[in-house]
């Protein structure tokens, strides 16, 4: 059995890492998002910066960067990279009772760093949800998504203007 076009099966059609050894090294971007919807009461003291365990911002901040980092001891199949940025932005969306991260990641490399920016959002809302758990429980994490990709082979994606 090959891998046909699953690059992440070898020849018996079992996983792992894709040889990226003939790639040309280019400098590659991208950009992901997710949304944390909470309590009107949780996004305000979030904003206000009142919450009980500390800066909350600043801590996903961190904790995004490090998440970015530790991609490949994450996922199996990533490549460990030598990531040459990595920014976090958060945003209150406060009609919808929302706070929005996102994540730029860069490199120069033979391999994306999709990965690597998924995993900032994902770290970053999860790091927002521990911080702030003992006052909302309900708090929900959604849309974990790729907004952009810059570099490589296979070109340039935009999800598009309409991102909110």
């Amino acid at each position: 059995m090959t891998g046909g076009n699953f690059t992440h099966l070898n020849e018996q059609g079992r996983g792992r890492m894709v040889d990226v050894t003939e790639k040309k090294i280019t400098h590659r971007l991208a950009r992901a998002q997710a949304k944390i919807f909470m309590k009107e009461e949780t996004l305000k003291k979030i904003k206000e910066g009142s919450m009980a365990k500390g800066d909350v911002l600043g801590v996903a901040q961190v904790a995004g960067i490090l998440g970015a980092k530790h991609t490949p001891d994450l996922i199996p199949m990533c490549h460990p990279l030598l990531i040459t940025g990595v920014d976090l932005e958060f945003r209150f969306v406060e009609e919808e009772n929302c706070l929005v991260v996102e994540a730029t990641v860069k490199v120069n490399g033979r391999t994306g760093v999709e990965m690597e920016a998924l995993i900032a959002v994902s770290v970053a809302a999860l790091t927002v949800y521990d911080m702030c758990k003992a006052v909302d429980r309900e708090m929900e994490i959604r849309q974990i998504r790729l907004l952009e990709k810059k570099g490589g082979k296979s070109g340039h994606f935009y999800r598009g203007d309409n991102v909110s």
